[in-house]
């Protein structure tokens, strides 16, 4: 369904709505460089020269002096899957409109139940690939309804986490991080709908969008290597060789999202992420689990320029622009040879951007 919001839009640099608490929450800064206010009725009210007295915490106070309604935009797609459709069609429905995620609707509990997400896709893969012949595996798959396995994998299944859109970003910012979730539903408290999927992407895309206009903390002309951010010890890694399968299990086992696939010198050559197996649903190739991630990537419906990367000592300020402008949601750290050393997440620099810089005093 589609979600229509009478909203200023984000892309154009400016816009203004009236604050509940009647003064103005203004997003942008002047085209003419005059300086506007920022509030928020928890956090105050902020002007420019507040947000100079302490760069360090700058990013802080804007997520704080802004709240979810903020970032929906004015017409965006989402889809709400009731637990009595079948898995078969959830999926493809989700490919069909090039998403990644949708909330579940519980029509006896008349309530939202979770998320429906491309991680429980691999979960059902991994599970019926090791009970069920392969002809089974598909057969499961195809009718199986979405109550039915939450049934099945109880133990994996958690409660929805959600957001009201008054919260503040900062919030949910924090709320991403805490519960280490991916995507984050706006749900009105009032009518208990489904307004907007929260994600990093989003939270880190908006927020990029008035940093020219932000005060610039010290630490964002710092190294990764020096403000510590990103994943540096064991780092999980496959070849070209590997099965599918194995890289099915290290996803759910190690708890990532994505595997740096590298070369016999260790040196990066692709990535395989949890979103390149739903192309096994747009496929029907889910009973072919046997097969290595090479030929999995040469099947690869979206063809990858080079795999992004960044270097320990390039600075936060490089390494945000770069993974914001590619619109990834990580990048391989790697050295001078190209061998990976590490990974630098959405996530980690959402984490120590607005929530351990908002901590320091």
């Amino acid at each position: 369904m589609s979600v229509q919001q009478p909203k200023h839009d984000l892309g154009d640099g400016s816009g203004e709505r009236q604050g509940t608490n009647g003064h103005h929450i203004i997003i942008w800064k002047g085209r003419e460089g005059s300086s506007h206010q920022i509030g928020n009725d928890d956090f105050g009210t902020l002007s420019m020269e507040d947000l100079d007295e302490d760069k360090e915490q700058v990013f802080a106070k804007f997520m704080k002096a802004h709240d979810c309604y903020d970032l929906i935009p004015t017409s965006s797609k989402l889809l709400v899957f009731d637990t009595l459709l079948g898995v078969k069609k959830a999926f493809f429905a989700l490919i069909y409109n090039g998403l990644r995620a949708a909330p579940l609707w519980d029509s006896t509990r008349r309530d939202f139940v979770g998320m429906l997400t491309i991680t429980d896709f691999i979960k059902i893969l991994q599970k019926y690939y090791s009970s069920s012949s392969s002809q089974g595996l598909m057969t499961e798959l195809e009718e199986h309804k979405i109550s039915t396995w939450r049934e099945e994998l109880q133990e994996y299944t958690k409660p929805i986490v959600s957001i009201p859109p008054e919260a503040s970003l900062y919030d949910a910012v924090q709320m991403l991080c805490r519960t280490r979730v991916h995507r984050l539903p706006v749900i009105d408290t009032n009518g208990g709908n489904v307004l907007y999927i929260l994600t990093h992407k989003r939270l880190l895309r908006f927020l990029y969008l008035y940093i020219y206009d932000l005060p610039e903390p010290h630490f964002m002309s710092k190294s990764l290597e020096e403000l510590n951010i990103g994943t540096y010890h064991d780092i999980v890694t496959i070849t070209t060789e590997t099965t599918l399968i194995t890289a099915i299990n290290l996803f759910l086992e190690k708890r990532i999202s994505a595997i740096p696939v590298v070369d016999d010198c260790g040196r990066i050559v692709d990535i395989y992420a949890k979103f390149d197996v739903i192309n096994l649903a747009t496929d029907r190739t889910y009973d072919k689990l046997d097969v290595n991630i090479g030929t999995a990537l040469a099947n690869r419906k979206e063809k990858l320029e080079g795999v992004l990367s960044c270097k320990k000592r390039e600075t936060l300020t490089v390494v945000m622009e770069r993974i914001v402008k590619a619109e990834v949601h990580r990048l391989i750290v790697v050295d001078d040879d190209f061998k990976v050393e590490g990974i630098v997440s959405l996530s980690d620099i959402l984490h120590f951007i607005v929530i351990l810089s908002g901590l320091k005093k």
